[in-house]
């Protein structure tokens, strides 16, 4: 991909360069991300964050993280730290930490005022009947029998609710519009609900809370924000949302809508990802298969991968599926300048080197990524008994093998070049032990053998070698598209999503790995130290094969 042209301005850069050009905001623009604390980011929120922070960053202006926590059932304050940590992450600062909860009491003056003003209504409907008042989008609805009561009523029922007199679903405040509206979302939308349950921060200090579509404008006036950049779903609420700001004259921010990220194989709904949880198909909201951040990060992802995948989709007014392997060949590109390569056998069978002195060991200086020349080299300790892939071994090979078999010579990396002279079977048919010889002139760097082979494999010292758990993820989902799906999508869960290989060897440098460290397994992928990980035993999750493995099964 060719990142040297420059860039054209996407809608939304043009809207709010226009808007600067005009002089509409003398003080600079103000964007936010309003995350709802009901469950873990995902790879589609981050594409949001990346905007709304990006569009700020590019035009001198300022971002809030605002929490829009108006339903106490579903939030927690897990979900808020965990939340502030994947912003964080990805390598943004908010001007301000705020929750549409610092707002309930001005939303509640707020819809006082709607009420005096002939706005608002108290409707003892029930969701059924409110429901069915709706009407359909090819046919007007129907008048609520409450939707004429007198202004003092409606405030005199509102405060009543407010002071926990009524039951949870007793009452409803709705906004007076037009019943006939061809918006279904403006034919007297609801504004609170009664729910008698603790606030994560608020406590029981309220028992009614603001629906979305009240709270989330009022909440973007109240800050100032000047561009409310939303998902393409909510293109059908501006009406409501411009209604509101109208009515109560407040600040007149305004909405804008892009395309949402939809990913190939998963799924983007924190309900779903919620329930893969519960019902315990991954192991907690950062699996390593799952989109949220917290997954990537654990699964090896780096911020700065994630970012360049956010630039690299762009901002759509239209909807499309993004396939996985654009996310994969960001990570690979940023890992390949930035990761040490080192060795791991994770299918082990025993070389040994027959002509190599029993007891001795060398020290051989490898160099540790030549994509980066200062990365330097690292010490990797050679003996008589080593293991290799069992997969760089055959008995009876084709005629373009270039690694191992029976009279075959190839080179073992950093090492010496090797031919095979032997080797054992178990009794059933597979290979035991191979024994080789290896040129003591062949040594890598100072070679003067003059020897030409065409192949290279890695090996792992057996005295020296480390045991390591190696877990290798896939595909979440076995379908593409999993948006159409519905709560059908559990039957497509993808049975071989992961593979543990419970007994692999890595070579002796790993026992320092960090979490946070990217390393390439040579010839194998990208891998990184799990949290699971203990000095006594070493975990490692496979961030990302070295090629695009996938495209070439879709090929066959």
């Amino acid at each position: 991909m060719d990142d040297s042209k420059p860039k054209s301005l996407n809608f939304l850069e043009e809207i709010i360069q226009q808007n600067l050009a005009s002089g509409q905001y003398s003080n600079g623009i103000f964007t936010r991300f309003p995350p709802e604390p009901n469950g873990y980011l995902h790879i589609g929120h981050a594409k949001s964050i990346c905007l709304n922070f990006g569009l700020a960053l590019k035009f001198g202006g300022k971002t809030n993280l605002r929490f829009d926590d108006t339903n106490p059932i579903t939030e927690e304050t897990e979900y808020v730290e965990a939340i502030k940590k994947d912003v964080s992450w990805l390598g943004f600062t908010w001007e301000n930490e705020l929750y549409a909860s610092n707002y309930f009491e001005q939303l509640y003056q707020f819809a006082v005022d709607l009420i005096k003003k002939s706005l608002a209504y108290v409707d003892d409907s029930t969701a059924e009947q409110i429901a069915a008042q709706k009407g359909t989008p090819t046919s007007a609805g129907t008048e609520s029998p409450f939707r004429n009561r007198s202004v003092d009523e409606n405030l005199t029922l509102f405060k009543e609710m407010r002071d926990g007199i009524h039951a949870d679903g007793a009452k409803v405040l709705r906004a007076k519009i037009d019943m006939a509206h061809a918006n279904m979302h403006m034919r007297d939308p609801l504004m609170y609900r009664i729910r008698h349950m603790a606030h994560h921060r608020t406590g029981n200090a309220w028992c009614i809370y603001p629906m979305y579509d009240f709270a989330h404008g009022q909440s973007d006036s109240i800050e100032g924000i000047t561009h409310s950049i939303c998902t393409l779903e909510f293109d059908v609420h501006r009406p409501l949302y411009d209604w509101f700001i109208e009515k109560l004259t407040i600040f007149p921010t305004h909405q804008y809508e892009f395309a949402r990220l939809n990913l190939s194989h998963t799924v983007m709904s924190k309900r779903k990802l919620l329930q893969l949880v519960n019902e315990k198909i991954v192991h907690g909201w950062d699996d390593p298969r799952m989109p949220t951040i917290s997954g990537l990060r654990r699964r090896g992802y780096t911020a700065t991968s994630i970012r360049n995948f956010c630039d690299r989709i762009g901002v759509a007014k239209r909807d499309n599926l993004i396939d996985l392997s654009l996310l994969e060949f960001c990570i690979r590109e940023d890992l390949n300048k930035s990761a040490d390569r080192v060795m791991a056998v994770l299918d082990p069978v025993q070389l040994v080197i027959s002509n190599y002195p029993e007891d001795q060991v060398e020290e051989l200086a490898i160099e540790n990524n030549p994509e980066d020349p200062e990365s330097g080299t690292r010490s990797v300790p050679f003996s008589k008994n080593l293991y290799i892939e069992r997969e760089d071994f055959m008995l009876d090979p084709p005629k373009k093998f270039f690694r191992l078999g029976p009279d075959l010579m190839v080179r073992l990396k950093g090492a010496y070049i090797i031919k095979c002279e032997s080797f054992d079977l178990n009794d059933d048919g597979s290979v035991k032990t191979i024994y080789a010889t290896h040129f003591p002139n062949s040594k890598s760097g100072s070679d003067t053998s003059e020897i030409h082979v065409k192949g290279t494999i890695h090996w792992v010292s057996i005295p020296h070698a480390v045991e390591a758990e190696i877990r290798s993820f896939d595909r979440l989902l076995i379908v593409e598209d999993a948006s159409e799906l519905g709560d059908d999508f559990m039957k497509f869960i993808n049975p071989e999503s992961v593979q543990i290989t419970e007994k692999a060897f890595v070579e002796r440098s790993l026992r320092s790995a960090s979490v946070n460290k990217a390393v390439q397994f040579i010839r194998k992928g990208y891998y990184c130290l799990d949290p699971d990980a203990s000095p006594e035993k070493l975990v490692f999750n496979r961030t990302v094969t070295l090629k695009d493995t996938w495209a070439k099964e879709k090929a066959k």
